[in-house]
């Protein structure tokens, strides 16, 4: 029965196209059965949030099943942060990813994050790019809307997202200048504003001349054929990262509440496990010690 609701559920999804508003009802529907007789079992373990964390987390969600028989690893799509810390609190999620640390209005309802692991935040472009990389000044200029063509005469399309997402605030926080150029573009009429990571690296994928931000947590697992930049002279990757020579960052919490399950901390302590943390630097990610935090 668990098998064939899970089936039904997932057609439900994939007909809404993936979308944030199908990944939303997918959570209620969850919700809704779980007072029903066909509720799923407690050897079901739920997962959702950033979509930029999922990718690697479906992986280390395979291992853990592969270790633990019997046991399930249902991976929500894209959520985002917030909404991914709304489902913990409102017990939709049994663990949820954020891109951000928990705010004080979260914590105060009983979310509990922490830090499981960092990735480089990137600069992105369409394969057929001529540039290999771009300075501060250039990426202000071109946010600015000074600059709109690369250097072969192609036109740059600027990808953004969402004022209130955590890449936009990652990428503000570069420079002053940086931050008044991505208000001047997040102004301007037109602009291509992707909702979630996933349609992100999509429309930079697929987009000649386009120029976008993600995160190597993504882009690694999800093989998608995009043009990485240099910053500032930098290649990103893992390395440069952990050394502190490549300056752009992104980090992962995972999220739950005092009311965490069994199963969600065998889980947690998976992630920070020597297999789950291997899986997890194979895939563009520098695992942080949970030690530490």
């Amino acid at each position: 029965m668990r098998t064939l609701v899970f089936h039904m559920l997932h057609c439900i999804f994939y007909r809404l196209n993936k979308s944030v508003l199908g990944a939303l009802l997918f959570i209620a529907i969850v919700m809704a059965c779980g007072n029903h007789s066909m509720a799923f079992a407690e050897d079901v373990l739920k997962i959702g949030g950033v979509g930029s964390a999922l990718p690697s987390m479906q992986l280390v969600a395979e291992a853990f099943e592969k270790s633990h028989p019997g046991v399930k690893v249902q991976i929500v799509p894209s959520l985002g942060s917030a909404a991914g810390i709304k489902a913990v609190l409102n017990g939709a999620l049994d663990v949820g990813l954020s891109g951000k640390p928990i705010k004080d209005d979260e914590r105060g309802k009983g979310a509990i994050g922490t830090v499981y692991a960092k990735t480089p935040f990137i600069l992105v472009t369409h394969k057929k790019t001529a540039e290999s990389g771009l300075s501060t000044k250039e990426l202000v200029e071109i946010y600015e809307g000074k600059r709109q063509t690369w250097t072969d005469g192609t036109r740059i399309r600027l990808v953004l997202r969402p004022e209130s997402d955590v890449d936009t605030t990652i990428i503000k926080r570069i420079s002053p200048e940086m931050e008044q150029a991505v208000k001047a573009a997040l102004s301007r009429k037109g602009m291509i504003i992707a909702i979630t990571n996933q349609d992100n690296d999509d429309v930079v994928e697929n987009t000649p001349g386009s120029l976008g931000t993600s995160t190597l947590a993504q882009v690694i697992p999800e093989k998608h054929s995009l043009k990485i930049l240099s910053f500032n002279g930098v290649q990103p990757n893992v390395k440069a990262l952990a050394e502190g020579t490549y300056p752009l960052v992104k980090y992962f919490y995972i999220v739950t509440t005092s009311r965490e399950s069994a199963l969600a901390k065998q889980f947690i302590s998976f992630v920070y496990s020597p297999t789950g943390s291997k899986i997890l630097s194979e895939n563009g990610m520098v695992p942080i010690d949970r030690a530490r935090h």
